[in-house]
């Protein structure tokens, strides 16, 4: 079977058929090129580690947020479990200890959280308190209520009663007393006379500081809850007999 001539603009001459199947052609075909069974296998193995290294890195991703995730749940949980903290009340207390007698100043005064139905009753405010002097002694960080000043709040607990300064001579006597000890009061006579009693189991309401007074011969003044008219007796037998006090209970 004859072909035709492709080319049919060439000269005159026999020429040979040309192959219906030609093969690759040398020139764009061999190791070096894309179509090159070598070179398909190195880009496979490349496109392969790339895959690979992809797929890790998502791993990776994920296990961190599922750890993410799972610390969050946690801490969600430990708050949904745990109690709330208790409301707390700020309180008046003493920055230091203080002595009873203290002329309350804003240095001898914190504030302190106490857990609410906690607190004591008859706090005071810092206003209420500088410039009030102390009754009793006060520990560091023992709250400051109404009693431990001196004025109305000391004789709360003694209905029908009133607060009577006693200058006891025998200052050490008053030393060893403390607020809510009870004492008999007793007057006795220089010249020799009887010895009255002017109040029994008397409770102490406060212990002021030595005052300059009284501290030249060693007494001290200790403030006794009693009824009003032992009160005027006391007064009287303060500049006429020597006053002394014994611890009753």
């Amino acid at each position: 079977m004859s072909h035709a001539d492709p080319h049919p603009d060439r000269g005159p001459g026999p020429y040979p058929d040309p192959d219906p199947y030609p093969g690759p052609d040398p020139g764009t075909s061999g190791p070096g090129w894309p179509g090159a069974p070598g070179r398909s296998a190195t880009v496979s193995a490349r496109l392969d580690r790339a895959r690979t290294t992809v797929r890790r890195a998502v791993l990776r991703r994920r296990r961190l947020l599922a750890a993410l995730c799972l610390a969050g749940a946690v801490l969600t949980g430990l708050r949904t479990v745990a109690p709330a903290p208790p409301e707390t009340v700020r309180v008046l207390t003493a920055a230091r200890d203080l002595p009873a007698g203290t002329v309350l100043a804003p240095e001898h005064l914190a504030e302190s959280g106490f857990a609410e139905g906690t607190a004591p009753e008859g706090g005071t405010s810092r206003a209420e308190a500088v410039g009030r002097t102390l009754a009793a002694p006060l520990r560091r960080g023992e709250p400051l209520t109404d009693v431990r000043l001196v004025g109305p709040g000391l004789l709360e607990g003694y209905p029908g009663l009133v607060a009577a300064p006693v200058p006891v001579p025998d200052g050490a006597a008053v030393s060893l007393l403390r607020v809510g000890d009870r004492v008999d009061l007793l007057a006795a006579d220089p010249r020799g006379g009887e010895t009255l009693t002017l109040a029994a189991a008397a409770p102490v309401v406060a212990l002021p500081p030595p005052v300059e007074s009284l501290g030249a011969a060693g007494g001290r003044l200790a403030v006794l809850a009693v009824p009003r008219g032992t009160a005027a007796e006391i007064a009287a037998a303060a500049v006429q007999r020597y006053l002394s006090v014994t611890i009753s209970r």
